[in-house]
């Protein structure tokens, strides 16, 4: 009788328990293909690199492309947030340009 099946990322385990005879359960591995978007679109024009070098190690263009307008100070605050809770490795020179990019592309007045 199977009483679990659970999947995450590339592996699949499945657990079953003979019901008759008690036995323990048996874990079984089986590999599984998962198909990925990959985005190749990079981030254009001034201080582009900042924000491509830094930002699509974990997100989109289009993910960043369809956040609303924010005001400067927000982006600030999102960015800071990324290095602080997130970890990001977002180097103190490379905030500027990137909050500069991001206030440009998708500001608010």
């Amino acid at each position: 009788m199977r009483l679990l099946t659970a999947s995450f990322a590339a592996v699949a385990v499945a657990i079953s328990v003979t019901a008759a005879t008690g036995a323990a359960p048996a874990i079984q591995f089986k590999s599984v293909s998962v198909d990925l978007p990959f985005g190749d679109r990079l981030f254009q024009g001034p201080d582009a690199d900042a924000i491509n070098n830094n930002c699509l190690a974990c997100h989109s263009v289009g993910m960043v492309a369809n956040q609303p307008k924010l005001p400067r100070k927000t982006w600030e605050g999102i960015v800071q947030k990324m290095r602080s809770s997130y970890k990001a490795p977002v180097a103190d020179d490379d905030v500027k340009p990137i909050v500069d990019y991001l206030t440009r592309i998708k500001g608010a007045d």
